[in-house]
């Protein structure tokens, strides 16, 4: 049994937020990293993706590019491809050339601590961008989201598609009895993320699940047997393939799948498709979730295909990466939101956290299109 009412939700608009500086010591031990009374057009930030083939990574770095340009910084942008080895040589040569100031968005948190340490000794401070550097002290600010609110969104947007919540998030008044079957899809075990947002999602998933509501029939409930290595949609298709080939070749109904992240999702439903599921949710799709808002995604929510996604403005995540790199250009530090959260195995990284938005069917085009970041065309389309 499924409901596919669609009422505005959210886990509370993504506003801007200043961030301020203050005189003092980096996290890592850097400090300031900039020279007071030098001219912006003298510093050069090295700005380090790690791919271009996930939509979101490609305007997060022209975002960031955009802004510190803007300042009158120069920006030395690269992506790796999602190659480890091809990330730490460009974040060497950064600090080989004397860049002032890193942003990093690792392919693997735990991959750099050799170049942590060069900048470090370098006296260039570290930005951690939306995923967590671990395993080194030389980690001097993070921004992110609430990557834990995040797993929470999606698990309550699953359980309000399948008419287990309502659009208060409180016990449907109409709620099905179950059990109803779900399956359980993780990110990248390498991206410190991933954790989070599991724990956010089995945290609000486990009562359902311990009271019999909620079922998995393949028992595949931890996050290791759940992970998607780098994230690739073509591996997440081919395991809910496997899934539904073992588990659901019966009378066994699949009503719902948690998916962490667009591409994922994307991947799963074309596995459902391919299995004689939906076309649509009124039509049979199982409930699917998703993050990060991208367009071709945006487009089959507009469709009733994919229930949901999270929104994460990552302009204005952008933006704080400018701020605290500007910050440390001048010679101060930015100002963290959350000084508890991000243990990275040797310090507690200063972060500033950024809310996250649930876009369904009736409020995507509040969020997305009245706020500017997609057109109605490109909605219509599914690409920019």
């Amino acid at each position: 049994m499924r409901s596919t009412a669609t009422t505005i939700l959210g886990a509370g608009a993504a506003l801007a937020l200043l961030l301020t500086a203050c005189e003092g010591e980096g996290a890592g031990g850097g400090g300031g990293g900039g020279d007071a009374d030098a001219a912006p057009e003298d510093m050069t930030v090295g700005v380090a993706m790690p791919t271009q083939t996930y939509e979101r990574w490609l305007q997060d770095g022209g975002n960031i590019e955009e802004g510190l340009e803007d300042l009158g910084y120069t920006v030395d942008l690269q992506y790796a491809d999602d190659d480890i080895p091809t990330q730490s040589q460009q974040i060497d040569q950064m600090i080989t050339q004397e860049v002032d100031a890193l942003i990093v968005a690792s392919i693997d948190g735990s991959a750099l601590t050799s170049q942590l340490d060069a900048a470090a000794a370098a006296g260039i401070p570290v930005i951690a961008y939306d995923r967590l550097l671990t395993n080194s002290e030389d980690v001097d600010f993070y921004v992110t989201f609430d990557n834990y609110e995040v797993g929470v969104n999606q698990a309550r947007s699953l359980l309000y598609g399948l008419g287990i919540l309502d659009e208060n998030f409180d016990e449907a008044d109409d709620a099905p009895e179950g059990p109803l079957n779900i399956e359980l899809f993780a990110g990248s075990l390498d991206d410190s993320n991933s954790h989070h947002f599991w724990q956010g999602a089995i945290d609000t998933l486990e009562p359902y699940l311990e009271d019999g509501t909620l079922e998995i029939p393949s028992g595949q409930d931890t996050i290791q047997q759940a992970a998607t290595q780098r994230w690739e949609q073509e591996t997440a298709q081919e395991r809910m393939e496997n899934l539904l080939t073992t588990h659901y070749s019966g009378d066994t109904e699949l009503d719902g799948v948690l998916a962490p992240a667009d591409p994922l999702s994307r991947g799963i439903i074309t596995a459902l498709r391919n299995d004689g599921q939906g076309p649509t949710i009124e039509e049979g799709m199982p409930i699917v979730t998703g993050q990060d808002a991208e367009i071709a995604s945006i487009s089959l929510i507009e469709q009733g295909i994919q229930h949901s996604t999270i929104f994460k403005d990552t302009r204005l995540l952008a933006e704080e990466a400018v701020r605290a790199a500007e910050a440390y250009l001048q010679g101060e530090e930015p100002e963290p939101n959350d000084t508890e959260t991000y243990d990275n195995g040797e310090i507690v990284v200063p972060s500033y956290l950024l809310d996250v938005e649930m876009v369904l069917q009736d409020n995507y085009e509040e969020i997305l299109v009245d706020s500017g970041y997609y057109t109605e065309e490109q909605v219509e389309s599914g690409q920019l």
